[in-house]
């Protein structure tokens, strides 16, 4: 089984009330081979949201304390993606995910890239908080843009 961004399926959970449909994801899913999960919202924060960035660092420093979540508007709303995080890896050992699928970018969700912290739409290399915490735990962590069809034949 895997875990996927519950955008990536076509859920309207995005800061904006969006998603990030992806067919190739959305297929796992109608095949019974993928679970959906939302760690903003296993966090408790609402849809539609304020926008939010990692200030200072990455998720990873955000799972040592050394850098934080704020809203554009300056919320501080790092326990909530911390409480997301640990939700969803709670998830991934229930049901022995063999793997995760998450959205590229996303302070929880960004595999490979996340926003720099400046509100501008600017990325920098780098993951968000459930994807840090769940790369440590040794769960292998794709984005949707990554070809998953190797992963999926070798029995991943």
């Amino acid at each position: 089984m895997l875990l996927v961004s519950a955008c990536l399926a076509g859920v309207k959970c995005k800061y904006n009330a969006g998603d990030n449909y992806d067919e190739a994801v959305a297929g796992l899913v109608r095949e019974g081979k993928a679970i959906l999960v939302c760690p903003e919202q296993l966090g408790g924060l609402c849809t539609p949201r304020k926008p939010a960035e990692i200030i200072q660092g990455s998720g990873q420093d955000v799972l040592l304390s050394k850098a934080g979540v704020v809203t554009e508007d300056g919320q501080d709303v790092t326990a909530a993606f911390l409480r997301g995080a640990v939700e969803t890896l709670k998830i991934a050992q229930l049901v022995k995910a063999r793997g995760v699928i998450l959205k590229d970018g996303s302070p929880s969700c960004g595999s490979k890239l996340i926003y720099d912290g400046s509100f501008k739409g600017l990325k920098k290399r780098g993951e968000g908080v459930t994807a840090a915490l769940l790369k440590n735990e040794g769960y292998p962590v794709f984005s949707e843009q990554t070809d998953l069809k190797r992963f999926l034949e070798e029995g991943g």
